[in-house]
Order: structure tokens, then C-alpha cells, then sequence
């Protein structure tokens, strides 16, 4: 038995919970009689319950004022009647509040009702269940509700037809489909006294409709689609033809269903879902002014408690909806009109940035692509531009790629493998619908990616990005040739690209290719321009070795190995003259047997490396007599630790020949400056191993120099092989490539003992970090060097670039290197002798060394302070590679 005495203590203690009793049940003579009663005690009245902002309009604001004496004045009729048809239209729509602030905040009148439901929940079942039913049945409506819903009512009361022409009249004035939307559901249950409603607009082409709602509400007689754009956009979808909803849209018919669970076509899961009972239902279809139609909508339990909806709601409702049709076509076509005004302006834009733009290949394909996603609404969007547009093989040679800011969020924690990144970087290039659309010109558009033979899943599922449809189109340029392929992937809807997609997208690339094709001109004449400005500063500062100087080595008497002590890992780096070291690199080609192997004649050996050591400029660090210690410490790693036994004799070959040319006219400044400087030599080989590939073209300029072609008698197939090993040797020097490496480095190597012929490129690095290898005062004074030649490309960067210099280009933050040093020592030396030696043992020396200095090292830094000596020197040979490769 329920115990009144509990409810009516509780509800004295909360105050706040009988007022929202009392707005949803009160009716208007109760409150004129307990006023009444409380003017004729004289009794005061206690002063309403404060209420957030967040809160509707409540009765306890409008019907008990303050007036100036303390008194309160009783409401009028007319207001308590605008307050309690306020409080009818509460639970019009408790959906749309749902909708939108589960998208932001929760409101405070939410957090408020389960504040009261867990101090309910301390009462007696029977009185927790009656409190529970009435908080959840209260709900917060937008200020349009507050407002003009209480009109309605008025009017509906005074005047049914100034109401319905006030109906119909704020439907058509309004082009927004979602707002329209909205205030079709709160008039349709205010024209037949609905507790819920629902509309939903059919969507889709002839063969395969579906029935879209803007607002989740509780639908009854509904299956709901399990779709994407559910979660992407908060839309519910209906099958056709599928529940009440689906068969009044298939079939125009009106169903009237006085108890909804004896009717077969009622689906309950949404009831089971939320709890709510849905017993009586009324839902008529919407038609256009071509009858076709166009949407659906739903009332749910007509006021008081469910009762059945009669012939006259139907009659009201079927006058009515024919105006809502009329404005959800003025709706629809709006909106399509504002897309098509926003996708020509959108191409608009494109043209203007094709003025603005001409020279950067990868800003404007960025932007047309930024356009083109913003507009299209798609979650990625890449350009694949050809190799070779001649070449009857389809391959790609550069990608651009843009994600949508979601993505690139899911990107960063999906695609953390670099293994994975590259996987998906060659589907992305190398994937057979872009082959197809680049082979036979013609677009492809794939709604359901995992249906189509073309599509590679494997890949998709590696990469950790889920695509479902796809849209690739041919990029032609102004000779009307295939230059590359456009595609974008997955619209954000999560629905297919419809023709509309594809026109819009085509046109895109029109503008796309209009632009490449422009910027590659202009990168050609660019190109053309630094390759005469690097050739005239090459001639200008170099010439070929003097034939005296060629007679001279070649009746010259050649010391032994021994002599030299060249096969030392523990070499002097400064035990040699300028001329030494030409004897000493004739010594090391004729102990590895490449004169007599390769039928090299001896005096172009000698005048190839006269003129090799005059291409080398006058640098601190950078100069012949690195490349000759470079070329020392690989002789030594072939001779003396074996490595000549194991690798072919033309990859020995490489090695020597590019260790002796790998910083072939180097300027004394690295990647970086050549790129922030916008030199010659970046505009002519890009920002990315600008050096390394200087370096190689000038070894080749100088090979096809007449009577210098060490490699004149090889036939045409070993000259190709061995260009190539030269290649590689040259640009393994480039750091960036070694950290590539890294994983190999770490794992593939040790695991794996006859791995040689895969060493050759951590070889060349292994030599060109060779310095911090030797003993400590020879590193000492090769980091002199380096750090002099450091200083001078820091003070440039200060003076021409106006830039404050990193710590090891910096003469005035010297006291940070030793700990700079530490940290290359640790992060890139160690790990790459520790992987050599772990396949050769006769590498140890090498470790050694470097172990070595690094206790050096370790104790300036361990001090604190630094010496002028150990300021100079504090930055070996870390600073000479780092520099070098802009790593």
C-alpha cells in the first residue's frame, strides 16, 4: 500500500520535482482553486524555485509575479491558459532536444532529473517507480516551441481557421529541410493531439529508395537500418517497404491502427528499445505536386493515454499534408539549387587559383583537391600523376594525397606502422582502378568497394582504412593526353557517389589538368634555368688535371700497402700529403685487383683521380681528404675484415669508385641551407638528398670527360651495373636513407649471417662516419674541422636567411654540443657498428674506437664545462653527416 505521508514529506523536501509535477499534470482549475485557498488564509506565498536558463519558460515565472508591496498577484485566465498549453506541448517532440544536445552538452535539466532520481531511489519501490515515470516524462523544447507553440494553442481554441492558415503559412516560409522538418512534426501533433510523431523523406533513386528521418525519435511500427550514415550524420533510415512507415511510402495508403501490437506490420524493438508504449498510430503519406511521393509522417498515441485516432484526424491531417509536400519540394529544390550555386562557385575558385598559382605542382594539386573534397564531402582524396606519358606501361610516379580532418585523426593512430604506411602508400600508387581508368580513359565509380573484382581488400584491411566506395576519373592534359588519375574515396554520408559526384568531379579535373600541365612547364623552364647556373658555377671554379700531373704519377713509384698502412682501422687521417693521397688510392685500385679486372688503363686512372681531387672544393671539412679516409676506411673494411671476398668484384668496384666521389663539389653547407636559400642546386634537384644527387651527376660529368672513363672497357651491360652500384653507393650517404634502414638494421641482420650482399649501403655510411671510429686525438682534430666548417654555414644562416642557427651550427651555444653528441652516439653510431659487427667480428676494432670517444664525451659532459680545445671539437663527426644529409 502506498504510503502518501513518504510522498508528500519527499515532495516538501524538493520542491523542485512537485513543480515539474505540476506543469506536466495541473490542470487550470485545481490551480485557481488552491490560489483561492491561499488568498483566503492570506497565507504567503513562497517565492518561486529559481530556474536555469537552460530551463523553459515555467508557470511558476509567468503566473506568480512580486510586486512592489511583497504581494503576489493571481494570474489572469488568459495566462494560466497559455501556461498549461505550454505544458501540454512539452512532450511534443522530446527527440529534438535529444538530437541536438547529445551532440554538445547534456542539458541541466538532465542532470538535474537523475540528481532526483537517485534521491528517489531511497523510497519504497512502489513510490521510486511513480517519481522515475514522472522526471523521465519531463523534456526541454528549443525556444521556437516555447514561443510559438503557445500561439498555436491559443488560436487553435479561439479560431480552427486563422490556425490552420497559421500552420500552413509557417511551413511555407521556411526553405530550411531540417528546420521544416521539425516544425512538420510539432504541427501534425498539435493538429491531431499526438504524444510523439515522426517524418521521414524518401531518398534515392527509382530502384532503390529509402525513407530518411532528420530527427530520432521513438518510431513505432519501424525497422531500422544499420547504416554508416547513421553515425555519421545522426539520420535513421527505413527500408522500403519495410514496417508501417515502409508500406504507407510504398503504397500511398493511409493506416489507421487503433491498437498498434494487433497489427502485423508493427515492428515493437524501438518499444523494447526505450521502454515506451506505443498503442495507437496514424501515419499517411506526402505527396508532391506531381503525386509522387516525397515523404511519410507518423503520429503516435493520441491524447489523453493512447485513444484511438479518429476519421477527423485523418481528415485534418489529409488537408494538411498536401502543404507540407508542397513545401518540402520548394525545400528540395532550394537546397539542390544551392548546391549547384556552390559547385559552380567552387570551379570558380579553381580557375581563379589556376591564375594565382603556376609555379608549385604540389600547392595547387593540394588545393583543387582541398575544393574538390570540401565539396564533394568525401573523407580522402588523392592525384596519381604518370611516369611516363608515352610509356604504353601505366606506372605512377608521385601521389598527392588529402584526408579529411576526421581521417587524418584516425590516420594517426591507425597507421602507425611504417610498414603499414608503406603498404598503403603502394596500394595507393600501384592499385588496378587506377591502372584501368589510366590505361582506357574512362571513369570508374564503385559504390561497394568490396563488391567489385578490381578492388584489392587485402591491401584495404593492411592499411587500416576501411574504403566502401570509390570515384576514379582520368586527368588529361592540354594536348589531350592521360597524365595521371584523380580519385576520392567514401563519401562522408557513407552513401555511393552519384552522378552528380561524378559531372562535379570530372569538371574538377579539367582545371586540375590545366594546372599540372602549366606547373610543369614552368618547373622545366626552372630547371633548365639552375641546371645552366649550376653548369656555368661548375666550369667556372673546376678545370681537368694539369697532363704534367698525370706523368708525373704515372712514372711515379708506388708505395706497398704496409708502407701506407692503409689497412689499418685505426688509420691517421692526417699522415698524408695531397700527393700521398693520390698514390695511396693508385695503391688501394691495385691491390684490389680492379686495374688488371676490369683492364683499367692506368694513366686515365690517374688523371680521373687528379681531377676528381680537383673537383673537390677548398671546404674546412668536406674536401678531398675526407673522400680519401672515406675511401681508406672501406679498403680497410674489404682488405682487412673480409668483405672483398664476399661481394662481387663490380660491386667493389662501386664502393671504391663512390666513396672516393661522394661529395663530389660540396659547398660547405648542407640540405637545409640549400633548401631555405631556394639555391640553383635545389631548384634543380628538389629539397630531398639535393647533395647526394649532385654529387653523383658531377661523378658522371666527370667519367664521360674525355680520357676519363675508368670504366671504357666494360661491355654495355656491365656499365649499366655498375652506374647503378655508383648511384646507390652516393646517395646511401644521405642519412635519411639509413633511418629507413633502422628496422633492418635491428632485427633482419642479426637474424641472418650471409647478408653481405645487402651491407653495401650502411658500408658507405659506416665509412663516412669512419671518423668517430679512430682514436680520440685524431677524432679530435677532424671534429675541428668540422665544427669550423659548421660555424661558418651558422653564421650565413644569421646573416643571409636572417634565422637563428641549430645548436651545433651555433658558435654561440658551443657548451650544448658534447650532450648533441651523446645523443648521435647513441641513437645512430653504436646501433649501426653493434649491427656490422654482429655480422663481421672482425669490425670489433671499429667499435671499439668508437666506444672509446664516447667515454670522452661522456666526461666533458659529466664536468660540465667545456675547454676551448673541447669547444671546438664538440661536435665530430655527427655535425659532418648530420649536416651533410639535412637529417
Amino acid at each position: 500500500m502506498l504510503d502518501f505521508s513518504e510522498v508528500e514529506s519527499f515532495l516538501d523536501n524538493h520542491p523542485d520535482l512537485f513543480e515539474d509535477y505540476l506543469l506536466r499534470k495541473g490542470k487550470a482549475s485545481a490551480v485557481q482553486k488552491w490560489l483561492k485557498l491561499q488568498h483566503q488564509t492570506k497565507a504567503p506565498a513562497a517565492p518561486p524555485t529559481p530556474i536555469s536558463e537552460e530551463k523553459p519558460i515555467t508557470a511558476s515565472k509567468e503566473c506568480w509575479t512580486t510586486r512592489g508591496d511583497g504581494l503576489q498577484r493571481r494570474p489572469s485566465q488568459k495566462e494560466l491558459r497559455k501556461t498549461f498549453a505550454r505544458s501540454k506541448a512539452l512532450t511534443v517532440n522530446r527527440t529534438y532536444d535529444e538530437h541536438v544536445n547529445s551532440r554538445d552538452k547534456e542539458p541541466l535539466s538532465s542532470m538535474r532529473r537523475r540528481a532526483l532520481l537517485r534521491k528517489a531511489s531511497s523510497l519504497p519501490p512502489t513510490t521510486a517507480h511513480i517519481l522515475s515515470a514522472l522526471l523521465e516524462s519531463r523534456v526541454n523544447i528549443p525556444q521556437y516551441a516555447s514561443r510559438a507553440i503557445d500561439y498555436k494553442y491559443e488560436v487553435k481554441d479561439t479560431n480552427e481557421r486563422e490556425f490552420f492558415l497559421e500552420l500552413v503559412k509557417d511551413i511555407s516560409n521556411d526553405l530550411d529541410l531540417t528546420s521544416l522538418s521539425y516544425k512538420i512534426l510539432i504541427f501534425v501533433c498539435i493538429l491531431v493531439d499526438a504524444d510523439r510523431c515522426s517524418l521521414f523523406l524518401v531518398e534515392g533513386t527509382a530502384n532503390k529508395k529509402t525513407l530518411v528521418s532528420k530527427f530520432f525519435d521513438v518510431h513505432a511500427g519501424t525497422t531500422v537500418l544499420p547504416s554508416s550514415s547513421v553515425e555519421n550524420s545522426n539520420e535513421v533510415q527505413v527500408p522500403w517497404g519495410k514496417g508501417i512507415i515502409g508500406y504507407v511510402a510504398e503504397h500511398g495508403e493511409t493506416v489507421n491502427i487503433p491498437d498498434t501490437y494487433q497489427d502485423s506490420r508493427f515492428k515493437d524493438e524501438i518499444d523494447k528499445l526505450t521502454g515506451y508504449k506505443t498503442k495507437s498510430l496514424l501515419c499517411m503519406p506526402i505527396r508532391n505536386s506531381d503525386g509522387e511521393i516525397i515523404s511519410v509522417a507518423q503520429a503516435i498515441n493520441k491524447n489523453p493515454g493512447g485513444a484511438p485516432f479518429t476519421e477527423d484526424d485523418e481528415k485534418v491531417l489529409g488537408m494538411y499534408l498536401p502543404f507540407c509536400g508542397i513545401a518540402i519540394s520548394n525545400a528540395q529544390l532550394f537546397a539542390a539549387s544551392r548546391k549547384e550555386y556552390d559547385r559552380s562557385r567552387a570551379l570558380l575558385e579553381v580557375v581563379n587559383d589556376l591564375f594565382e598559382e603556376q609555379t608549385d605542382l604540389e600547392k595547387i594539386v593540394r588545393t583543387i583537391m582541398h575544393r574538390a573534397q570540401t565539396l564533394l564531402k568525401c573523407e580522402r582524396c588523392s592525384v596519381l600523376l604518370l611516369e611516363d606519358i608515352e610509356s604504353p606501361v601505366v606506372k605512377f610516379t608521385k601521389s598527392f594525397e588529402l584526408l579529411s580532418p576526421k581521417c587524418s585523426a584516425d590516420a594517426e593512430s591507425s597507421l602507425k606502422d611504417s610498414i603499414e604506411k608503406s603498404l598503403y602508400s603502394d596500394w595507393l600508387i600501384n592499385n588496378s582502378i587506377a591502372e584501368l581508368v589510366a590505361s582506357t580513359g574512362l571513369p570508374v565509380n564503385i559504390g561497394d568497394a568490396y563488391q567489385d573484382p578490381r578492388f584489392d581488400a587485402e591491401a584495404d584491411q593492411i592499411s587500416g582504412f576501411h574504403i566502401r566506395s570509390v570515384l576514379c576519373v582520368p586527368i588529361w592534359n592540354s594536348t589531350h593526353q592521360i597524365i595521371g588519375v584523380a580519385q576520392v574515396l567514401n563519401r562522408i554520408d557513407g552513401k555511393p557517389f552519384d552522378d552528380a559526384d561524378q559531372r562535379l568531379f570530372e569538371a574538377f579535373v579539367i582545371f586540375c589538368g590545366l594546372g599540372i600541365n602549366n606547373t610543369i612547364m614552368y618547373n622545366q623552364v626552372k630547371k633548365s634555368w639552375a641546371k645552366q647556373s649550376v653548369a656555368l658555377d661548375v666550369l667556372s671554379y673546376h678545370a681537368t688535371c694539369l697532363k704534367s700531373e698525370v706523368d708525373k704519377f704515372k712514372a711515379a713509384n708506388i708505395p706497398i700497402v704496409t708502407e701506407l698502412a692503409i689497412d689499418k682501422f685505426h688509420f691517421n687521417d692526417f699522415s698524408l700529403d695531397m700527393d700521398g693521397m693520390i698514390t695511396a688510392a693508385l695503391r688501394m685500385f691495385m691491390e684490389l685487383g680492379m686495374v688488371q679486372k676490369f683492364k683499367i688503363d692506368y694513366e686515365t686512372l690517374c688523371r680521373w683521380l687528379l681531377t676528381v681531387r680537383k673537383n673537390y672544393r677548398t671546404v674546412p671539412y668536406h674536401n678531398w681528404r675526407h673522400a680519401f679516409n672515406v675511401s681508406q676506411c672501406m679498403f680497410a673494411m674489404l682488405t682487412t675484415a673480409g668483405f672483398h671476398e664476399i661481394l662481387t668484384d663490380t660491386e667493389v668496384l662501386g664502393l671504391m669508385v663512390g666513396c672516393l666521389c661522394h661529395d663530389l663539389d660540396h659547398r660547405g653547407t648542407n640540405n637545409a641551407f640549400q633548401a631555405k636559400s631556394g639555391s640553383a642546386l635545389a631548384q634543380l634537384y628538389g629539397t630531398s638528398a639535393t647533395l647526394e644527387l649532385h654529387h653523383f651527376n658531377h661523378a658522371v660529368m666527370i667519367l664521360q670527360s674525355e680520357g676519363h672513363n675508368i670504366f671504357a672497357s666494360l661491355s654495355s651491360g656491365e656499365y649499366s651495373d655498375i652506374m647503378q652500384l655508383l648511384k646507390q653507393s652516393i646517395l646511401a650517404t644521405d642519412l635519411t636513407l639509413y633511418f629507413e634502414l633502422c628496422r633492418y638494421v635491428s632485427t633482419e641482420m642479426p637474424a641472418n649471417g650471409n647478408v653481405y650482399c645487402h651491407c653495401r649501403s650502411m658500408l658507405m655510411t659506416a665509412c663516412d662516419l669512419g671518423a668517430v671510429t679512430k682514436p680520440w686525438e685524431i677524432s679530435r682534430q677532424v671534429a675541428e674541422l668540422v665544427t669550423s666548417e659548421f660555424f661558418e654555414q651558422g653564421d650565413r644562416e644569421r646573416a643571409e636567411l636572417k634565422l637563428i642557427p641549430s645548436a651545433i651550427f651555433d658558435r654561440n651555444r658551443k657548451d650544448e654540443l658534447p650532450s648533441l653528441q651523446l645523443e648521435w652516439i647513441d641513437g645512430i653510431c653504436l646501433p649501426l657498428y653493434e649491427a656490422l659487427v654482429r655480422v663481421n667480428p672482425k669490425l670489433k676494432p671499429m667499435l671499439n674506437g668508437i666506444t672509446g670517444n664516447r667515454s670522452k664525451w661522456e666526461e666533458m659532459h659529466q664536468k660540465g664545462q667545456m675547454s676551448q680545445e673541447g669547444s671546438d671539437t664538440s661536435s665530430c663527426s655527427v655535425s659532418a653527416v648530420k649536416a651533410d644529409t639535412n637529417a
